[in-house]
This record gives structure tokens, C-alpha cells and sequence, in this order.
């Protein structure tokens, strides 16, 4: 007899013993039972957006034809088993992208030393991030936010247009993640509650005795600062909610070594296609665990890095840019492009790997990836694709040829609708998602 049959499994039930916890993957037991598989995903929807900075070689990087059987090109040759699971999209644009300030707009079409707004991947981590314990996981190669410089290590905005900091140590981000808390860890931790949560006090009483006092002008200035103090108001009752709360303890076989991993800052055992692995890894395991459904990752940042000594090239990717069409430097750039693609099918392949009941978490997950320019430093013709979210309604076809100058952020309404936002007003200077992609 089979049990799962008469009750209906919890998507967050642990396996519990030997005082650790080990989440379930998704299984047909969690579905509820009046629904049957063919009415729903059932599984949750995920999404993640990746900047690949300084931009990709584009003379080798879109296929050579449109459709299911256009042939790949030198840069995209590690897709080949998976090209039913992208599209790479021709004709996008970022209207303030270009040069080096690209990241800014990248996510929000507003450039640098505008006023930001959120960023597609927030828009989402509003309506999914209350179902799990972080809302949104913001990854980099740089820590940080990088703000005000040109190598933004963030692409995630809040509503009030303050940079979200990014990580980039995989130790940490496993530990954050994983990592289960002692007893003096949950003793430190509730006082260090107590404390957070009288100061916000504190700091509200005297906010709004100030307000009496102040013009219309000034009033609307504090009102942004309210709605600051409720973030972290929000963000506090979460970690608190979350406090008791076991993490899970996902099964590790065939993934990399956590404790050992190095960051990039100047650590001489620092290999960049280890690192590489263990934070698409990091995404898998956090998506499979519903430890979120919202990553963004700035995998190279503009200017600074891009190339590491194993790559075997003679410069540094912006050095490579600026090409002057020498043959060499064309063909390096092509190089560099194709290892990060090795990495990105290294991902999707550890996506598909995951089951959750007839489909697979690359499936139930909407990737895209482009950035702030294209070769030459150009704001048009921009290195972009979608992959996964078949069981979210995506289509894939290889490449797809959009109107030209179809803004990037179409790409990105496209995303949010797939997760189950219905966007009421203009989204960005999008021009609506692209239909040609949806089932």
C-alpha cells in the first residue's frame, strides 16, 4: 500500500535524523490531490538573470541561420546537446547601454546618475519571496554593490532604487544558505534580534515626531525613508519567522567541496573554472531546495577581469575588446566566450539532472543572460538568450530574430510574466513580451 496516496505531502517536509535535515526533492506526493499533473506545473517557478560585462565577441557568437536547426557558432558549440532548452535572441538593445556604464541600465533601462527603479528579478522576489527563506539571492564575481564605480557587481535594485549588495565567496553563500545554527548561534542571534528591533524603534519614534515639523517638500523625502525602515522592518520579521526554522541539508554527492572554496580576490589557488562550477551549483542547490526562486548574478563585471591565467590568453578581456580587428585578439576574445559558455552549459546541464515529478528543474526555470554592449562597446546587437522554462510556457527555437531594436527589457517582461506576474502598467520601455517564445 502506498501512503502518499491518502495525504498530501508539505513542499518544505525534511527528512529528519541524527540531528540534520535533508529536504526532499519535489515529488508527486506534494501536488494536492483534486489537481492532476496535466492541470498544473505544480512545481514552483524559478527565475534567474545573468551580465556577462564588457559584452562577447558577436562576429562568433550568434548561430548562422534562424529556427530549431540554425547551426551554432564557435562560441555557442557547447550547447549543441541542449539546444532545444535556449533561443539566442538577435536584435536586442539597451537604449543607455553601450561603453562602460551598461550594468546600470542593464535590469531597469535607467542609466547611471538617473534615479534607479526595481529590477525585474525584485519585482519577482515580491510575489515569490514570501514562500521562501531568502527572497532573492543577488551573486557576483565582485562583493558588493560596486556602486558608483563602472564594474557594478549588482544588478538587483529595490523600490527605492538603492543597489542590493552581491556575494561572490561560495563558502559563505553555502554556509548562508546550508549551514545549521548551534545553540550559542540562536542565542547570539535572538539578542542580536532584540537589538536590531529597538533601534528600528527608536529610530521610527524620533522619524515621526521630526515629520510635525517639516514642509511638504521634506515630508516626501521622510516618506522614502519610512518606506526604507519598513524593509528592513520586513526583512527583520523574516529572519525572525525563519529563525526556528531547520535549513536544508541537500544531498552533496557529485557537487564540489564547499569548505575549500576560495574567492577571487588574489588567492594564488584560486581556478576560475572550480569557481565557476560551484556557483551555478550554489543556484541549483537553492532552487531545489525552494531556498529562494530569484537569483541574479553579475558572472563578469565591466572593465576589471574576465581572462584568469588558465584561460591561456595574452590580455584581459576589456584589453581584448578594443580588437582593432586583428585576428589574434578576435580570435582570444572567441576563446575566453567559449569557456564561459562550457560553464553555462555546465549549468543547464545540472538543472535538467534534478527531476521534479515528469519534469526537470531547468523546466521549471526562466534563464536569461545578455549585457550592457555588444562588440565595438555598442549598445545594439547584444549577446542574448533565454534558456529553460519549457514547463513555464517557453518554446524554444535556436535563435529567433526579433524586430531590430527590440529593447532588452522586453526580454525581461517576458521573464516576469512567465513567473506568474501580470504587469498592470508600462513595463520599463519594453515593447510587450515576445510572443514568438511562448507555447
Amino acid at each position: 500500500m502506498n501512503f502518499l496516496s491518502f495525504r498530501t505531502l508539505d513542499r518544505r517536509t525534511l527528512l529528519r535524523g541524527a540531528s540534520t535535515c535533508l529536504a526532499l526533492p519535489w515529488l508527486e506526493a506534494m501536488m494536492p490531490r483534486s489537481v492532476s499533473a496535466a492541470e498544473t506545473t505544480a512545481a514552483p517557478p524559478r527565475m534567474g538573470m545573468f551580465y556577462f560585462g564588457t559584452g562577447m565577441n558577436m562576429r562568433q557568437f550568434y548561430p548562422d541561420g534562424f529556427g530549431p536547426d540554425a547551426k551554432l557558432s564557435r562560441i555557442l558549440r557547447p550547447l549543441e546537446k541542449q539546444r532545444d532548452q535556449f533561443t539566442v535572441l538577435s536584435g536586442t538593445t539597451l537604449q543607455h547601454g553601450g561603453g562602460h556604464d551598461g550594468a546600470y541600465p542593464f535590469s531597469t533601462s535607467i542609466a547611471r546618475g538617473e534615479k534607479q527603479t526595481i529590477s525585474p528579478d525584485q519585482l519577482v522576489a515580491e510575489h515569490h519571496g514570501k514562500h521562501t527563506r531568502f527572497p532573492s539571492l543577488q551573486l557576483s564575481v565582485k562583493r558588493g554593490t560596486g556602486f558608483g564605480s563602472q564594474a557594478l557587481a549588482t544588478i538587483s535594485w529595490n523600490r527605492q532604487g538603492i543597489p542590493l549588495a552581491a556575494e561572490n565567496d561560495p563558502q559563505t553563500i553555502f554556509q548562508h544558505l546550508f549551514r545549521p545554527t548551534n545553540e550559542t548561534q540562536r542565542s547570539e542571534q535572538s539578542d542580536e534580534f532584540r537589538q536590531r528591533g529597538s533601534v528600528l524603534d527608536a529610530i521610527l519614534s524620533d522619524a515621526k515626531h521630526l515629520q510635525q515639523r517639516l514642509g511638504q517638500t521634506d515630508r516626501r523625502q521622510l516618506d522614502q525613508y519610512f518606506q526604507s525602515i519598513r524593509e528592513v522592518e520586513t526583512t527583520l520579521r523574516r529572519e525572525i519567522d525563519w529563525a526556528d526554522r531547520p535549513k536544508p541539508q541537500p544531498e552533496l554527492k557529485g557537487f564540489g567541496d564547499y569548505e575549500k572554496a576560495v574567492t577571487p580576490e588574489g588567492n594564488g589557488k584560486f581556478v576560475y573554472d572550480t569557481y565557476a562550477k560551484l556557483m551555478y551549483d550554489l543556484i541549483a542547490l537553492a532552487f531545489q531546495t525552494d531556498s529562494t526562486r530569484v537569483v541574479s548574478y553579475v558572472v563578469r563585471t565591466e572593465l576589471a577581469g574576465g581572462v584568469y591565467p588558465e584561460f591561456g590568453v595574452s590580455k584581459g578581456y576589456h584589453e581584448l575588446t578594443h580588437h582593432g580587428n586583428d585576428p589574434k585578439n578576435l580570435d582570444e576574445l572567441a576563446k575566453v566566450d567559449t569557456i564561459y559558455m562550457n560553464h553555462w552549459s555546465y549549468f543547464l546541464n545540472r538543472l535538467a539532472s534534478i527531476r521534479e515529478g515528469d519534469k526537470s528543474l531547468l523546466d521549471n526555470t526562466i534563464l536569461g543572460f545578455s549585457s550592457g554592449m555588444g562588440i565595438g562597446h555598442s549598445k545594439d546587437t547584444l549577446p542574448t538568450m533565454i534558456s529553460g522554462g519549457r514547463g513555464l510556457g517557453v518554446r524554444h527555437q535556436t535563435h529567433l530574430q526579433l524586430a531590430d531594436h527590440t529593447p532588452l527589457s522586453s526580454v525581461w517582461h517576458t521573464m516576469v510574466e512567465r513567473m506568474g506576474i501580470e504587469i498592470e502598467n508600462d513595463f520599463q520601455d519594453s515593447t510587450g513580451p515576445i510572443g514568438e517564445l511562448l507555447a
